[in-house]
């Protein structure tokens, strides 16, 4: 047997060497788009990751999926567009801000408040570039975007200016979510709930004109001063007497009994007080109702002057008080503490108020027909396909439009300046970006009055979904490269999680198509939660996050971008388990020995004539290809990543390459047979090496240059070919069950496995005899050569 050295001549695959090759890739700029190619082009909405802390372990797998997507497409003949820019806008900034350096936006001078976030916003973009690049993301980091940037925030101006001069927007007074803390308007997509202990207190309500009283059970006995009126459900007969009455409240107002089916008789008594405002309901009420509503909550959270004595109290402080003062007056039956379902801010988590701010809003109602049409017509793909529900029952609940103006500093500015002659709003010509709190207007005269008197600049800012909403345009050139623009159009795939369904995924299907008329994608890719080992969201209030760059030190990228992979299908959570990404570092390993082993032979020329061996596991393989291209048609790469691995490990690798190693080495006399193993051997390693590369870039391709010629990253995927679906591939299994029964056989005669044996060959397994007789040293009845 001749020696034969193998081109690969590291033993064992080490994360380290995932540098090596990522720097290759950079001096070659293996990934660069090409606008000019003659491919057909495929572009990547990918989402901006907020630059507002560090990624857990589960971020860093939502992105290397994503790097799955453009490697998928890349390696059916797209030229793919793959570009990565990071959210510098909006609360998550500042509220990070203000914790770092221990102050408060709005006690702070608004320019050197921007700069401390810009300073917070460069250091953490660092730490986002720095796992992204060390994931092996093929993205275009040469050319990546800020959304804070003038370009951008220029482009989110011009398109708010359109959709102005279209009718779009409007500004009114109504009654909005509030974070006190947080100290702006939110949009409904922005509240979040949670379940928190909180007071149930019984008040006593006196019936106006007699001695008799009713019980009414509230969690916001502060706003007691703005109690407008009492329900009770049409079905619950215990108070139709009350009909027509009128109550007086524990602070001496009278206010009338209705009935209303929103009543829940089995919440508290059944009596609900109505006031402005406790929540949504209440603002729906009082408009149903036509009760005038007293307003005793300011923007600071505190109670107001129409709150009489509780004036300047915080709510906490306002409820025990008005609490206490109504025990010792005796009005209080009782107190309870149950869990209430509780909005808050999806920030900082602030419990939210209902307060009536003067804001812009951008219609979306009228859009809604439309876009659900998206999903009814079928104009847009989603992945999987059941995810579509997530946005369509978000849709089913639209009832009112986006307010999108916020009083906050670092985001996009509203380009409006207001006439001090005539107070009307004047907006520029679009195209720069502009910010009316410390720049004069690009005009002197107002088109309304005529006026030259001066103008006053907004000093509101946009929600900062007003920027994330355009991406697909930005990115593919929008306004600033009309060529790639015309050529691109928006992007053809949006990416990201199902948290996001409301806010990201809504509003950039609203804004792109009211600008162009179109959906914004083709496609839609939601994925799952990564969750921890308990199955729990990762926080820090927790203490389970699971950072990623450990597990890139000891087990190298390709780890987690597997373990990712094969987890769970698309759109299902997946839990974290730093012992099972240990397990993919194995498989990885076994993959290396494989590769190794394969590479001490070279590469013929196909032969002529196949042995039933090599046709068997040819036949394999066809079926390991159509069923991880499934997978990768659906953007899902639990398929491929779980079929590719339990074909390398449970057959290829201990069935046939032991079946054919001495056809390998050359001990056979007949040279084609030889041929044939070697060939097959190389033919299902590539084979293998295309359908990971998607999934694991690195060791792909640092194998793949090391036995083969340029990149497996410039190959197109292998395809499955009729004239392997040979009538071998049905006797696999018992070709391999037969193996293991030798093997386990000689183990329980406390034999090696290299020492020969006397046993039967079954005569269905003749087509293999010789492969198997030389495996197993076989001699005896049936087993002579």
């Amino acid at each position: 047997m001749a020696s034969l050295k193998p081109k690969i001549e590291e033993k064992r695959w080490k994360p380290e060497l995932e540098l090596e090759i990522q720097k290759v890739w950079e001096e070659e700029d293996l990934y660069k788009f090409d606008l000019d190619s003659d491919k057909p082009k495929f572009s990547i909405d990918t989402p901006p990751p907020y630059a507002s802390g560090k990624w857990h372990a589960a971020a860093a797998i939502h992105y290397s999926q994503i790097d799955m997507i453009a490697r998928t497409m890349r390696m059916k003949g797209y030229e793919v567009y793959f570009p990565f820019g990071v959210d510098r806008n909006g609360l998550p900034v500042e509220v990070e801000t203000e914790k770092r350096y221990k102050i408060r936006m709005f006690e702070y001078p608004r320019e050197e408040f921007l700069e401390l976030c810009r300073k917070f916003l460069d250091e953490a973009e660092m730490d986002i570039l720095s796992i992204s690049k060390r994931l092996g993301l093929s993205a275009d980091f040469k050319n990546y975007f800020q959304t804070d940037s003038e370009m951008w925030r220029a482009v989110t101006q011009a398109t708010f200016i359109y959709a102005w001069n279209k009718g779009y927007v409007y500004e009114d007074y109504r009654p909005n979510n509030y974070c006190p803390r947080c100290k702006t308007t939110l949009a409904d997509a922005e509240v979040e709930y949670k379940e928190m202990p909180t007071k149930l207190v019984y008040l006593k309500f006196r019936v106006e004109g007699s001695d008799e009283e009713v019980v009414v059970a509230t969690t916001r006995p502060e706003l007691l001063p703005a109690c407008e009126a009492v329900i009770y459900n049409p079905e619950d007969k215990r108070y139709k007497w009350l009909k027509g009455k009128r109550v007086i409240t524990p602070l001496g107002k009278a206010i009338p009994v209705m009935e209303h089916p929103y009543a829940d008789p089995k919440f508290g008594t059944g009596l609900v007080m109505i006031c402005s405002y406790g929540d949504r309901a209440d603002v729906q009420l009082f408009r149903e109702l036509k009760l005038r509503p007293t307003i005793i909550i300011d923007e600071h959270g505190r109670l107001n002057e129409k709150a009489g004595k509780y004036q300047g109290l915080t709510i906490k402080e306002a409820k025990e008080r008005i609490i206490q003062d109504l025990k010792e007056q005796g009005f209080v039956d009782k107190v309870e503490v149950i869990q209430h379902r509780t909005p808050v801010c999806w920030r900082c988590k602030t419990p939210l108020e209902i307060i009536p701010m003067r804001e812009y809003y951008l219609k979306q109602r009228e859009f809604v027909d439309d876009l659900r049409k998206f999903i009814t017509d079928k104009l847009v793909e989603f992945h999987p396909e059941w995810s579509a529900t997530y946005w369509m029952n978000w849709l089913n609940s639209i009832d009112s439009d986006w307010p999108i103006s916020r009083r906050r500093y670092y985001s996009t500015e509203i380009p409006i300046w207001y006439c001090k002659s005539c107070g009307k709003p004047v907006l520029p010509e679009p195209g720069k970006y502009y910010r009316p709190w410390r720049e004069d207007p690009p005009f002197n005269k107002c088109p309304h009055c005529g006026s030259s008197e001066g103008f006053i600049g907004e000093e509101r800012v946009f929600d900062t979904w007003m920027d994330s909403s355009i991406s697909p345009l930005v990115y593919n050139g929008y306004m600033w490269n009309p060529k790639m623009f015309e050529k691109l159009g928006s992007s053809d795939l949006r990416p990201q999680g199902k948290d996001i369904v409301r806010t990201w995924l809504h509003y950039t299907f609203l804004r792109v198509y009211q600008l162009t008329g179109k959906p914004a994608f083709k496609h839609v890719w939601i994925s799952g939660m990564g969750l921890d080992e308990k199955g729990r969201a990762m926080s820090k209030s927790l203490g389970n996050i699971i950072y990623p760059w450990p597990l890139f030190e000891k087990y190298g990228a390709d780890a987690l971008r597997f373990y990712g992979a094969a987890q769970a299908h698309l759109g299902s959570d997946f839990r974290i388990s730093e012992e099972k990404i240990a397990g993919v570092f194995k498989f990885l390993q076994k993959l290396w020995n494989v590769s190794r082993f394969i590479s001490h032979f070279p590469e013929p020329d196909k032969p002529e004539r196949m042995t039933p061996t090599d046709l068997w596991i040819l036949g394999e393989l066809n079926e390991v290809i159509r069923d991880s291209m499934k997978g990768y048609e659906d953007f899902d790469f639990f398929d491929p990543a779980n079929r590719v691995r339990g074909f390398v490990w449970n057959v290829f690798a201990p069935h046939y390459i032991e079946l054919v190693k001495d056809r390998a080495y050359g001990s056979v006399p007949n040279e084609e047979e030889v041929k044939a193993a070697r060939w097959t051997l190389h033919y299902v390693l590539r084979s293998v090496l295309k359908l990971l590369a998607p999934i694991t870039p690195h060791i792909t391709d640092y194998i793949w240059r090391k036995m083969y010629r340029g990149s497996v990253h410039k190959e197109l995927f292998p395809e499955p070919r009729d004239e392997w679906d040979t009538e071998y591939l049905k006797l696999g299994k018992k070709l391999m069950e037969f193996n293991s029964y030798v093997w386990k056989l000689k183990k329980e005669r406390g034999m090696r496995l290299s020492e020969p044996i006397s046993l039967e060959i079954p005569e269905e397994l003749e087509p293999f005899k010789g492969d198997i007789v030389r495996l197993h040293k076989i001699s005896g009845a049936g087993g002579g050569i």
